[in-house]
């Protein structure tokens, strides 16, 4: 069987527990069956998926993000991130009063990426981002600013490279792209 055709990546998605990573690989393989999303269960540990799609085999690495399991990942990440073509750093923007530990974690991985000269594509999915949070204040352009944007300026070196998108499984996984100015 010939191969030569067939282009391979591997995705890690990273972040909090209960962040949505699990709900974003659903989408990723196209899943719209709502019974699967309404199934799933906490990931414990690491778990990897392979699919193919319009002629590009995936590996995703779904990572927990229970604490116990954060710590190892940061312990391991010469191992976790080898040959890592995309991280995609889930922050669940309706989880408020996390914010801070999200930060935290998405510092450690980027700090990480830099000291090793990563150069894998990095996005960071601010998920959850339903269309009934659109009218509620916490969830303005100014509140999430104040709360969040502008603390992930102090984190985000100047020339590090990122996409940021709002996201939400509601639209079977509607992504929008803008652009946070530091």
């Amino acid at each position: 069987m010939d191969h030569t055709n067939i282009t391979a990546k591997k995705i890690v998605l990273i972040g909090l527990d209960n962040g949505g990573k699990t709900s974003i690989l659903l989408s990723l393989q196209r899943d719209i069956n709502l019974l699967s999303y309404y199934s799933m269960q906490p990931t414990q540990g690491l778990n990897i998926e392979r699919f193919k799609d319009r002629g590009i085999e995936f590996s995703i690495w779904n990572f927990g993000g229970q604490e116990e399991y954060r710590r190892q990942y940061l312990q391991k990440m010469d191992e976790n991130f080898k040959e890592v073509d995309k991280v995609i750093f889930v922050i669940d923007i309706q989880d408020i009063e996390r914010y801070e530990i999200a930060l935290d974690y998405l510092k450690q991985i980027i700090q990480y990426l830099i000291n090793h000269k990563n150069k894998a594509d990095f996005s960071i999915f601010l998920h959850k981002f339903d269309p009934n949070l659109q009218n509620k204040p916490e969830f303005s352009e100014e509140s999430l600013s104040v709360n969040l944007y502008e603390k992930m300026k102090t984190i985000l070196p100047p020339d590090f490279k990122y996409d940021l998108f709002k996201t939400s499984i509601y639209t079977v996984f509607q992504k929008r792209s803008f652009t946070l100015n530091i």
